[in-house]
């Protein structure tokens, strides 16, 4: 097992300027951020990081300024995907990946490939990948699944995918993951909401959402989770559930967005097509925010 993606990892936001420029000194307070609460990992360009909306370009002055900043205090997983499998290999063979520890790459989405063909577009990215894979399955936004039986083959033919984030919500999945396959691949969670029953049945942490503002509360979560303290776990998992429902009524990364801007870590500008949670989904995560205890009303 690779320990460095055990505990707490973070999908990074990509903060804006309101002229639509990328905000790097919010993305210096936000990386500090996360260091300070306590992060394991972090991510960069997932789908939290608006990803899609980002030029060649951005995205490569981004890793960069995101591996300058982590100045190595914690691994840095850097989002490759797509569903053009040569695209996502130029790509992929296109980054500098001096500091860079890991690969986290969606399933293909839109064009809804066969399981042979989920199979198949993972192999070619392993055959050429310079750094371990992590591979992401989230079928309500590609609109397929990759099931247990394909994760399994892949971790078992390849050494160097290591680990699945899991977004499906499909704990019977995610328990057919845990009962076949190798013994040092790893479950991560890709649901906040479902962290700790994940982690009870055998998972080895969390991707967050909710971690970018809330470092410290959801590192409390996993570790107390991972070290078999389920009380504290569970009580962190209930203060915390409102707020995390909250964060997603409206899309991804709206909610968290507005929580860092609320909390002045960084802005909540988005990208088309996206757009700002509405005020009265801002009037209620701010209540929860504090009814969590996390500011005072």
């Amino acid at each position: 097992m690779d320990e460095r993606f055990r505990g707490l990892g973070v999908a990074l936001v990509t903060p804006f300027r309101d002229n639509g420029q990328i905000d790097y000194a919010g993305l210096e307070r936000l990386i500090e951020h996360q260091i300070t609460g306590g992060v394991d990992y972090v991510v960069t360009m997932g789908t939290t990081g608006e990803s899609v909306t980002l030029t060649k370009e951005e995205k490569h002055q981004l890793l960069a300024q995101t591996i300058l900043f982590v100045r190595n205090r914690v691994p840095v997983v850097l989002g490759v995907g797509g569903n053009n499998t040569a695209e996502v290999i130029e790509s992929l063979q296109s980054f500098d990946m001096d500091g860079v520890d890991a690969i986290l790459s969606v399933s293909p989405y839109y064009n809804k490939p066969t399981q042979e063909g989920i199979y198949q577009h993972y192999k070619a990215i392993a055959q050429v990948s310079l750094r371990p894979i992590i591979l992401y399955n989230v079928p309500g936004r590609t609109g397929s699944n990759i099931t247990a039986e394909t994760t399994v083959r892949l971790a078992r033919d390849f050494a160097n995918i290591i680990a699945i984030k899991e977004a499906s919500a499909n704990l019977d999945q995610m328990g057919a993951i845990l009962k076949h396959m190798p013994k040092d691949f790893m479950l991560i969670s890709g649901d906040d909401a479902l962290t700790l029953p994940i982690i009870a049945m055998g998972g080895v942490g969390v991707i967050s959402v909710a971690g970018n503002a809330l470092p410290q509360e959801c590192s409390l979560l996993v570790n107390a989770a991972l070290n078999g303290d389920l009380a504290t776990a569970r009580k962190e998992h209930l203060r915390l559930h409102e707020v995390i429902n909250l964060l997603f009524v409206e899309g991804n990364p709206g909610g968290i967005k507005y929580v860092l801007k609320a909390l002045g870590v960084c802005g909540d500008t988005m990208r088309l097509p996206l757009v700002n949670v509405s005020e009265a989904t801002e009037k209620k995560l701010y209540h929860a925010l504090a009814d969590a205890e996390v500011v005072k009303l």
